[in-house]
């Protein structure tokens, strides 16, 4: 065990790009915090990740985005006195339909996952990763956040608000010696209704645009570490994004909502 390591906070740590951002991380002797809603996936991510390199991995299991959980989440790291370097906004919701297809409880579930999650548990932790600073936080956002989508309406404003929020956040804490960082990954294939989905509307692009889980989790941790503000993984979705960024909304809201008809 490292006890005198620092120890990085990962919501949604369990599984998928959190397990791979989780894993990153011990591999620098990191010490772990997960955070996640299943305790049995919670307990195998402990297993491998302890198994496997000389750190200590702690674990919480709570849905996010319940009423009190950050309160929780603060609190516990608050009363083990840890030496809190680095939070990891990873928990969020996606999936392949959005808006007018779903019921408004589910509509506010994103919104509470995707953003609210997100800015309490930067605001509660904030006092504590001062503390320990120099310390980092990493924003989990996605190339959504750069354009407006028909397909994942919601979804892409939620994502575009966390990226916004980031650049906003990194300047009210540079004189706290807090760095701020946004991932935008294009896609990630952690699950099949993922593969599923891409391939559906993206076609051959869409796997050559995808970057397996565990380089995304390696560029965003190194990235986050080295100050990077924006961190998109791979070649050539880095490219896409700065071409989403360039045209006019008008013609990348057509052309999303082709690709979410073929």
């Amino acid at each position: 065990m490292n006890s005198n390591s620092s120890y990085a906070l990962v919501s949604g740590g369990s599984k998928g790009l959190g397990y791979s951002i989780a894993v990153a991380l011990a591999r620098r002797n990191y010490n772990l915090l997960l955070v996640a809603r299943h305790q049995e996936s919670l307990a195998e991510a402990k297993m491998r990740i302890e198994s496997g390199y000389p750190v200590r991995v702690d674990t919480l299991v709570l849905d996010v985005a319940e009423k009190g959980s950050v309160d929780k989440i603060a609190q516990w790291c608050i009363e083990k006195n840890i030496r809190l370097t680095m939070l990891c906004n990873v928990a969020g919701l996606g999936g392949a339909k959005d808006y007018l297809s779903l019921p408004v409880d589910d509509l506010r579930y994103m919104v509470r996952v995707n953003i609210e999650v997100q800015m309490a548990l930067c605001l509660e932790l904030i006092p504590l990763l001062e503390r320990n600073a120099p310390s980092y936080i990493m924003n989990m956002s996605s190339m959504a956040a750069f354009a407006p989508m028909p397909v994942k309406n919601l979804y892409s404003a939620t994502k575009s608000a966390i990226l916004f929020f980031s650049y906003s956040l990194r300047y009210q804490l540079k004189n706290k010696n807090i760095s701020v960082s946004c991932v935008c990954p294009g896609p990630v294939f952690t699950s099949q209704e993922i593969i599923n989905d891409t391939i559906e509307k993206m076609g051959w692009f869409g796997k050559l645009m995808e970057v397996d889980p565990a380089r995304v989790g390696e560029v965003a941790v190194r990235r986050t570490l080295n100050g990077r503000m924006v961190i998109v993984p791979g070649t050539l979705a880095k490219i896409i994004s700065i071409f989403l960024r360039m045209l006019p909304r008008r013609l990348v809201v057509y052309l999303y909502a082709k690709l979410g008809k073929t």
